[in-house]
């Protein structure tokens, strides 16, 4: 039985690893500007630069972005 557990896990880690990967800018219509209002750094979704204003990092995004930029990833943060 634990066997045939720890093969089924075994099974699921490459859909793991594809579920952890952050995707395109282009899939996710990223662009640098805010969309009706909404913008990065007012997102749930943002990961803050540096410093204020710098860039940032995006949990649904690849590389940097904008904290006026937009996607159709975004979350208005409580």
């Amino acid at each position: 039985m634990q066997r045939r557990v720890l093969i089924a896990a075994i099974s699921l880690l490459p859909w793991l690893a594809r579920a952890q990967t952050k995707a395109s800018k282009q899939a996710m219509q990223y662009q640098d500007q805010p969309k009706d209002g909404q913008t990065c750094d007012t997102c749930m979704q943002w990961e803050p630069g540096a410093s204020a204003g710098a860039p940032g990092s995006c949990k649904v995004v690849e590389g940097p972005v904008s904290p006026k930029g937009w996607c159709v990833a975004y979350v208005k943060k409580a």
